[in-house]
């Protein structure tokens, strides 16, 4: 009997200690909470909610100014000279400028015919065109190919060029870089961009180029792009929600009001003398494209963005794929706005305005507020106030604002408002590679200079979808999971069931379905293979 009673009373010993533990934890926890957990949240919601008043103003006014461009038809053609290039009997195809269409790839086995066969069949007299496809590939197979390729055009008659180099350095800008040292580059006068899964149609240049031979001011001429595989899945559909916005909106903006914005990378057309007098192509960040449209933008010249003429492109299909890209597209801005900041400032080419507006709107607020923001706020801080009830959250700044942010970003696609709730969840996910990457771009660590190419799969888009369905996708735990995923997810997911238990229920379904969005991106499979919406 006493060994039984003995035995008995070892659970309720366990039982002890636990209690023990957890109520020693309660007590650091309240008195930690309001000399040190309370005062810092509480700064950090004044700060969350000043950057979600930065982002509310920059929203709309930008929502205010593509009302008026719209409502007044302020198209580029009425404000800027436009007319098209006219044949003369005496200068025969000498009246045309030069044009050189370059195509930078890296083992591209599946899109590089149709790169070059949009680009072999743009619509401009044969002798004033020069196409260059500049060949970075390490796979020698598909090097063979391309090479191939461009053997077959040249027996044509088509005015193609394929350069190559020994190495990989300055990635895409540095391959751009080493296209302009080419003799016969020095008899063009514009160049015209696409990557290599981008898809111009044939009288792309006969849409952009008078805008750059009637206004000599103008170095840029920018065109929008247009999403194959939009349809895919619904990741693919949050991208496009995203993409829409920026070409609908801020590109529209910056052109219309500040004759600038972001050149794009591809599906652009520029004077070869703004390039050059810019500086060239420089590899010192992953965003060349942005850095050469700052720095030939603070020598006076002016952009025009063409939202009516879509490029024929496609998004990535793969979480993993984005994850890289919007590493690359946060990462680099952040670090060029380091780098760029007093040169900006002591510009005395540029007016003011457009300084601010380069400075605050551009960079400062776009590109390094709205990232931090969505991550910080909505993914740390707001979830913690449940835990400390004193800190109190207004409601626009919780709801209001929010809310009609999110409305405003729906503006540029219509067809998806419906996904509306899947769009937050998936922006939430992935602020959190933003906001690092934008960390990592301003004290430019480890991963700075980063890049990997996307990966595209062209023509194997329309096979794709037949056989996902038969085919039983691999689980990989060396690729799939992702830890800083799974770990925001536990932690929203504990807070969320801490606000259920303690009756809370502050945001307890706002936090349910933020832990399951970063859960399911943990294991890599957000959107990749859910059909469309």
């Amino acid at each position: 009997m006493e060994r039984l009673s003995s035995t008995t009373t070892i659970p309720d010993a366990f039982q002890g200690a636990r209690d023990d533990i957890s109520g020693q934890m309660s007590l650091i926890w309240e008195q930690a909470k309001a000399p040190l957990i309370v005062p810092a949240l509480r700064l950090l919601v004044f700060v969350c909610l000043a950057m979600s008043v930065m982002l509310f103003i920059e929203k709309v006014y930008m929502g205010v100014v593509i009302t008026f461009i719209k409502l007044f038809r302020r198209r580029p053609e009425k404000r800027y000279k436009w007319e098209p290039i006219r044949d003369d009997v005496e200068l025969g195809n000498s009246a045309y400028p030069m044009v050189l269409v370059q195509i930078p790839m890296y083992n591209e086995r599946e899109v590089y015919q149709l790169s070059i066969g949009a680009a072999c069949g743009l619509s401009w007299p044969s002798d004033r065109i020069i196409i260059q496809v500049l060949d970075d590939s390490t796979d020698q197979t598909i090097k063979s190919l391309v090479e191939l390729e461009c053997q077959r055009r040249a027996n044509k008659g088509i005015n193609i060029k394929y350069e190559i180099r020994d190495n990989r350095n300055g990635y895409k800008a540095g391959a751009l870089k080493e296209g302009m040292k080419h003799s016969y580059v020095k008899h063009c006068d514009y160049v015209a961009i696409f990557d290599a899964d981008f898809q111009p149609e044939p009288d792309f240049l006969w849409r952009t180029v008078p805008f750059l031979v009637h206004n000599p001011e103008v170095a840029l001429v920018q065109a929008r792009w247009k999403f194959v595989n939009s349809d895919e899945c619904l990741m693919t559909r949050m991208q496009e929600m995203s993409l829409d916005y920026h070409f609908t909106v801020e590109q529209e903006v910056g052109s219309a009001a500040y004759a600038f914005f972001g050149f794009n990378g591809t599906a652009g057309v520029w004077r070869l003398s703004a390039l050059n007098e810019a500086g060239g192509w420089k590899d010192r960040t992953t965003v060349e494209d942005m850095d050469l449209a700052v720095r030939a933008s603070l020598k006076g010249w002016k952009f025009v963005y063409l939202s009516d003429l879509k490029v024929k492109s496609e998004l990535p299909s793969t979480f993993k794929a984005y994850r890289y890209q919007q590493h690359r597209w946060s990462c680099g801005p952040a670090n060029l706005f380091k780098k760029m900041a007093m040169e900006i400032l002591r510009n005395k080419k540029v007016a003011p305005l457009k300084k601010f507006h380069v400075l605050y709107s551009f960079f400062f607020v776009r590109k390094i507020v709205a990232h931090i923001v969505t991550f910080v706020f909505y993914c740390v801080v707001l979830p913690a106030t449940v835990l400390a009830p004193e800190v109190e959250v207004p409601k626009w700044g919780a709801v209001y604002i929010p809310s009609i942010i999110t409305l405003l970003n729906a503006v540029g696609t219509p067809r998806s408002f419906h996904l509306l709730i899947f769009w937050i969840l998936f922006e939430n996910v992935m602020s959190l590679h933003r906001t690092k990457a934008t960390f990592i771009g301003l004290l430019e660590a480890g991963r700075v200079n980063e890049w990997i190419v996307t990966d595209k799969l062209g023509d194997a888009l329309k096979t794709k979808a037949a056989t996902k369905a038969f085919k039983k996708p691999r689980f990989k735990i060396g690729e799939r999971i992702h830890l800083l995923e799974l770990t925001v997810g536990a932690y929203l997911f504990f807070v969320g069931c801490y606000d259920l238990s303690f009756g809370k229920n502050r945001y307890f379904i706002f936090l349910f379905f933020q832990s399951f969005a970063f859960l399911i991106a943990g294991v890599g499979y957000v959107g990749t293979f859910v059909p469309n919406a």
